[in-house]
């Protein structure tokens, strides 16, 4: 029997080396697997705010130990900001209810400004209020803006006593019913039209709690600030670094979707496979089908792509600095591909189960309902992709030497992410080449079709650049950034594949899909009406390219790693 790459509660094994860590992951698992399967699935579908789970995070001290940077810990030595934890944490909790994540992520969001501001004593407010088991809140979108902080509209108006009062609304803030301290985003309204983040609490009297705009278990809130009196001490930042802090958070945060995208669809994954393999039609089990193999062996090659995705990443969101930003490459790339990918490997599993998706007594049914929201939180795809799309040229043609980055888990601060400087300059960041680390791995047969592909599309954008019409049309523009998404997404996979020693079998069959993938979008852009007759032509030698079928390795892969998952893990009841 093969590895088990996916996480397993019952048998869990953290990449955290340190006693505390581990305690956090089996005290988590613990308070679930107690609560128990009927329980979690109950509350889920009569959207029951999570009360229990919030007293368990204040008895353990859990949020406090995960969020506090060392400098405010009062030496407590299991506290820190460490991103690869954050990260499996984020997995863990998401594996239970994305609900459950969704506090945590939104508490992350809310702490950001805060501890990216020069305001000491708001710093040492929010050690001592995670340490009594605090929630917090991101206030930056608005009903009518959404996150386009441009137009926000709430003030922070002087009154002349040296303190000022707020009034605005906000919508889609996270845990805005019970946040501590909610690290508000607006504009002064003293002439100045400096932007400003400044800190309000949701038991104030001038803080209108207004209603849950979702139909879910957390609490997404409509707020609205009547005049609330802010002193100095509330204030975080002022003028062009508030902006830059609005950006920045959005950079920590989003980082942690990937994994909670990973955790849902892991969860689910288990639960199809055991179904399947022990349901009879036809007078076989189901996962004697070939069509049914195919299914699980795709949905878990994705699965697994993506986990050796987001923990390459992390090393480098890890060790990011002034002069490796890398990271503003490989974050929002897995915002978007990760999540897109848990999706598809969601349709694939559920194609399989059919009617059984439905019921209301399986997590699965939680997995359906939840796991088209990720894609969509902190810059939807086509945000993100736009982004990434920044960086197009720099990535192929500029490519910068940089120190070899090992695997990162220790227990260091991440403080550079409290530091990250202005939100601009994208276009100067620079890459280590990408073509060693295929190299490396080109024996493989569907890792040198997939190099071939990749060869014809950079020569493409060489000799038959998007022109500036094509690239402000989104029919265009965004089936080239997931091309350019996917060497990305190729390249940490090799990486990490290499780092971990993977199976060359495993390797191999995720560029099966990865070629196949890569195809598929050089059709959807020989198909654009706009695309010329030059393009065309590169992206049909694209298309044609298809991956190397090896049945024994694919037979490998279903014995030895799918299958086997099999009755591996049931959530107690």
């Amino acid at each position: 029997m093969g590895e088990n790459f996916l996480v397993q509660p019952k048998k869990y094994k953290t990449l955290m080396a340190d006693a505390g860590s581990r305690s956090i992951m089996d005290k988590t698992i613990a308070f679930f697997e107690n609560m128990g399967k009927t329980r979690l699935i109950e509350d889920f579908n009569r959207r029951v705010w999570y009360r229990e789970f919030l007293d368990f995070l204040k008895k353990e001290q859990i949020f406090s130990k995960l969020l506090t940077p060392k400098q405010y810990a009062g030496g407590d030595p299991d506290c820190r900001w460490d991103s690869a934890r954050n990260s499996e944490y984020s997995e863990l909790l998401a594996f239970y209810g994305f609900g459950y994540w969704y506090c945590f992520q939104v508490t992350i969001l809310g702490l950001g400004p805060i501890w990216m501001s020069d305001n000491e004593v708001a710093k040492k407010k929010a050690a001592r209020l995670l340490k009594e088991g605090a929630i917090f809140a991101y206030g930056l979108s608005e009903k009518e803006h959404g996150a386009d902080i441009y137009s926000t509209e709430t003030k922070l108006a002087p009154v002349g006593d040296g303190t000022y009062v707020a009034n605005g609304e906000k919508y889609y803030i996270g845990n805005g019913n019970e946040a501590a301290m909610v690290s508000t985003f607006g504009k002064m309204d003293d002439g100045s039209g400096d932007y400003v983040f400044f800190v309000t609490n949701f038991e104030h009297k001038q803080y209108e709690l207004k209603k849950n705009v979702v139909n879910h278990q957390e609490y997404v809130a409509n707020f609205a600030l009547h005049d609330y009196p802010i002193t100095d001490e509330d204030i975080l930042i002022r003028g062009q670094k508030a902006w830059d802090a609005a950006l920045n958070t959005v950079n920590i945060g989003k980082f942690n979707i990937g994994p909670a995208s990973i955790g849902l669809a892991e969860h689910c994954f288990y639960e199809a496979i055991t179904h399947a393999a022990n349901r009879v039609l036809y007078g076989k089990p189901v996962t004697d089908m070939p069509h049914v193999q195919k299914g699980f062996a795709d949905a878990w090659l994705r699965l697994i792509a993506m986990k050796l995705y987001q923990r390459r990443a992390t090393d480098y969101f890890r060790l990011a600095a002034a002069d490796d930003r890398r990271y503003l490459l490989y974050n929002p790339t897995s915002k978007m591909k990760v999540t897109l990918q848990s999706e598809q490997v969601i349709a694939l599993l559920w194609n399989i189960i059919a009617a059984k998706g439905f019921e209301k007594d399986t997590y699965f049914s939680i997995g359906t309902s939840d796991i088209w929201g990720p894609s969509k939180l902190e810059g939807t795809v086509h945000v993100n992709v736009q982004l990434i799309r920044k960086f197009i040229e720099n990535y192929f043609f500029h490519p910068k030497e940089y120190p070899e980055v090992e695997p990162v888990l220790d227990d260091r601060d991440d403080n550079y992410l409290f530091n990250q400087g202005p939100a601009r300059g994208l276009g100067k960041v620079q890459f280590h080449d990408y073509a060693p680390i295929f190299r490396e791995f080109e024996t493989l047969p569907n890792v040198e079709r997939f190099i071939e592909q990749v060869n014809i599309f950079k020569k493409m954008l060489m000799k038959a650049a998007p022109d500036k019409a094509q690239g402000a049309d989104p029919s265009f523009s965004l089936p080239v950034g997931e091309m350019f998404s996917i060497v990305v997404y190729g390249q940490l996979i090799l990486e990490q594949c290499k780092l971990d020693e993977t199976d060359s079998a495993v390797v191999n069959q995720i560029f099966d899909f990865m070629v196949r993938d890569f195809a598929s979008f050089g059709l959807e852009i020989y198909d654009i009406h706009v695309t010329n007759d030059v393009q065309r032509e590169y992206c049909k030698r694209i298309m044609l390219i298809k991956p190397e079928r090896n049945d024994e390795e694919y037979q490998k892969v279903w014995k030895e790693h799918v299958y086997p998952l099999n009755g591996e893990y049931e959530m107690t009841q």
